[in-house]
């Protein structure tokens, strides 16, 4: 398979892609989601002038191989010196997602300037991974739901046991072809509890997902405890 893939993917012929990013909040100011973080929340104009460097995403193999395509949207956290603090995917395909959160990170910004100085700010960032052919036609119309159905989920191989009196934080993990994750989003818990949450995931152990004999990145959704 992994032979085949390499040919396919350097076999594409008429067919090109375009992977292209740009900054994108919610539509006004006091519609933005919380996180409990009473970070401010930018609009779009205004964040896209503070944007100095953004790094291209590569499109995986992967996702061109079952002609994967569409939007990442990333919730981004801007530290005070312009570097992304955090960085979470919000939805997205896991194959782009990977190659989103990956460039994302290198992103640099001019730090948002506030009357006691610099400060921390959000946003959303949307990566839009797009495949041109000449023959749309001959493209799959369903090509996610094509490749759901091959993959088999990533699984939890150890995790500690859980506290007693523990509130439950129901996360959505991304985790890679080598079993680690790389991102959370959360599903469903209270904000003071997530932080927590991310700490304790990062020390359980995944078998990755499996697309035939390849390992994949995939999202698994996992209820965690949290000692209150």
């Amino acid at each position: 398979m992994v032979d085949g893939l390499h040919r396919h993917v350097h076999g594409f012929g008429a067919l090109a892609l375009l992977a292209a990013c740009w900054l994108r909040v919610s539509p006004a100011v006091g519609q933005a989601p919380s996180d409990g973080s009473g970070l401010a929340f930018l609009e779009a104009k205004r964040a896209a002038k503070f944007a100095v460097r953004q790094e291209k995403p590569e499109y995986p193999p992967l996702a061109k191989f079952n002609y994967i395509q569409g939007l990442v949207r990333v919730r981004v956290t801007v530290t005070k010196e312009g570097r992304v603090g955090e960085a979470h995917v919000v939805r997205g395909h896991p194959f782009l997602a990977v190659a989103a959160l990956k460039a994302v990170r290198n992103w640099l910004f001019r730090p948002a300037k506030a009357r006691p100085g610099p400060e921390e700010f959000q946003t959303y960032v949307d990566m839009n991974f797009t495949l041109h052919s000449k023959r749309p036609e001959r493209l799959p119309q369903q090509p996610e739901e094509d490749l759901g159905r091959q993959v088999r989920p990533p699984e939890i191989v150890e995790k500690p046991v859980s506290p007693p009196n523990a509130a439950s934080v129901r996360l959505r993990l991304l985790v890679s072809s080598e079993g680690q994750v790389l991102d959370s989003q959360v599903l469903v818990g209270r904000a003071r509890y997530v932080a927590a949450a991310r700490s304790i995931v990062a020390g359980w152990k995944f078998r990755p997902a499996r697309w035939g004999a390849l390992a994949v990145p995939w999202y698994l959704d996992v209820d965690v405890p949290v000692q209150t």
